[in-house]
């Protein structure tokens, strides 16, 4: 089911770049592997998918002692400083990263293991008071000055979450946000390349908006079963 599954993913992410003129290499698709066994993993690896995305940093750190494959790890969730230490060692990118303090603990933490940490900006580019996220373009600017100081953090890029809805404006909405804050950034001499926004219900959206990283899960995985979680 996983492997027809990642097929139809694909054929959707070629056919959306065709039509829009992008390049299929362009994208990266993050397979969102939260609360789904290690089976999962190995069977979408098996289909040829290598990067997995996992919020909780002490199932980042078990999944990633006990998988044999390698993969390259993605923390997409919401991160603590206090939970830094559990995936700073197995992470290629952390998307989350919303905080001088956040990013101060991860430097600290790389440095200790002698690693150049990758990291992403999240920005709430939907203005939910529940989602996490810098809030501004003012906020951006002076975290991005300082993550410039920082010897072993390197800044990628943007991401951000739309709202769960429906309604294809609202998403689009946020996806050209994150887009022209980036290119505004761009302009004005940071280095950024990424954009990590588009999930299971927006992810054809975001391609047509510019997004570089796809965290997608149940179109991969199915549906998550909760219970007991």
């Amino acid at each position: 089911m996983i492997a027809d599954n990642i097929n139809i993913v694909s054929e959707k992410i070629a056919e959306r770049c065709d039509n829009i003129g992008r390049k299929l290499s362009e994208i990266t698709v993050v397979a969102v592997s939260k609360t789904n066994p290690l089976s999962a993993i190995r069977e979408a690896f098996s289909a040829g998918l290598t990067n997995f995305g996992e919020n909780k940093a002490q199932e980042l750190r078990d999944k990633n002692s006990e998988l044999e494959l390698n993969v390259n790890w993605h923390f997409i969730g919401h991160l603590q400083t206090n939970k830094v230490k559990y995936v700073i060692e197995p992470s290629t990118l952390i998307h989350s990263v919303d905080s001088t303090k956040l990013a101060d603990e991860i430097n600290t933490r790389a440095e200790l293991i002698g690693k150049v940490q990758n990291i992403l900006l999240e920005v709430n580019t939907s203005g939910e008071v529940s989602k996490f996220g810098l809030q501004n373009e003012a906020e951006v600017i002076e975290i991005t000055d300082y993550i410039n100081t920082l010897k072993n953090v390197n800044l990628k890029g943007l991401m951000t979450m739309a709202p769960y809805t429906d309604d294809v404006n609202e998403i689009r909405k946020c996806f050209v946000g994150l887009r022209n804050l980036k290119d505004k950034l761009v302009k004005i001499g940071y280095n950024l390349s990424d954009l990590s926004m588009g999930m299971t219900n927006d992810y054809e959206i975001a391609i047509e908006e510019g997004s570089t990283i796809l965290r997608i899960g149940s179109a991969i995985f199915g549906e998550r079963n909760y219970k007991g979680k």
